[in-house]
């Protein structure tokens, strides 16, 4: 009789996944690519419903999917969307902090410092209180944390002070995180996406702090949320430390080490060519 090697399981099939910043970007997508593989998502941000139209779509791939309309910059509401988490599914094995917004202006063209302040509270403060109430539910599953940084969280990026700056401090975040957590089975993925089509760009704050409304990427050469959704999802999968989203990104994390203004104009170039 012929022997038939039996289906590979996917490592996070099956799984309790939570999803901050879930309607639109590359949220939506992660949601999306793991759908197919039966999770159980949690789909977490502040407009119902986009979030409602992106849990249909997981549904009808395969997914059980609640919807929690949550404000990430809200202690409180963080609090809450674990909670619910937890009273409908009896725990959490992944948690995407992925939420998130960007800016584009020069800091001496800024009229409204009050973005900042924003870009602060929902890019760090935005992984740091889900993370928080979620840690005692992936201690006992052993699960695993994936936090949305940047390649801009590793090299400074001209017009993105504010953004990089946030990109930073996740860095620090995670990485000081994965050491505490050392022993206690929980993994931690920092993923570092280069530009991505999104609605990100288009939502990004300008100089007086409004959005700008439309994208000032060439978006044809920009790597598709799709495909930076399913590299995050295989690097958290494999429960790796880091996934730098381009190769520039890649070879500048070392090149910075003995030529840092080597660095500093591909960051420029970058921005100039808005690629």
């Amino acid at each position: 009789m012929p022997i038939y090697d039996a289906p590979v399981r996917h490592p996070l099939s099956g799984h309790v996944v939570v999803v901050t910043g879930a309607s639109q970007g590359i949220g939506k997508a992660i949601c999306l690519e793991l759908a197919p593989r039966s999770p159980r998502l949690v789909l977490a941000a502040r407009d119902e419903g986009a979030l409602e139209r992106v849990a249909g779509e997981c549904r009808e791939r395969g997914a059980e999917a609640l919807v929690v309309p949550t404000d990430v910059t809200s202690e409180e509401a963080c609090r809450r969307l674990i909670e619910r988490t937890v009273e409908r599914f009896g725990g959490i094995d992944v948690l995407v902090a992925n939420a998130g917004m960007s800016m584009w202006s020069r800091l001496d063209e800024v009229t409204d410092l009050g973005m900042y302040e924003r870009l602060f509270r929902l890019n760090v403060l935005g992984c740091v209180y889900p993370v928080y109430f979620a840690l005692s539910h992936l201690k006992r599953s052993k699960g695993r944390i994936v936090g949305v940084s940047s390649v801009a969280g590793m090299n400074g990026v001209p017009t993105r002070t504010g953004y990089s700056a946030t990109k930073h401090a996740l860095f620090g975040f995670f990485d000081s995180l994965r050491i505490e957590l050392k022993g206690d089975g929980v993994s931690v993925t920092v993923a570092a996406p280069d530009f991505v089509l999104s609605e990100i760009h288009r939502r990004a704050a300008g100089p007086d702090g409004r959005p700008l409304g439309e994208s000032p990427m060439q978006e044809g050469k920009i790597m598709s949320a799709e495909e930076c959704a399913r590299r995050i999802v295989r690097a958290a999968a494999r429960r790796d430390r880091l996934w730098i989203g381009s190769l520039r990104g890649r070879v500048g994390r070392f090149v910075k080490l003995l030529a840092p203004g080597v660095v500093d104009a591909i960051a420029a170039k970058a921005i100039r060519e808005r690629r």
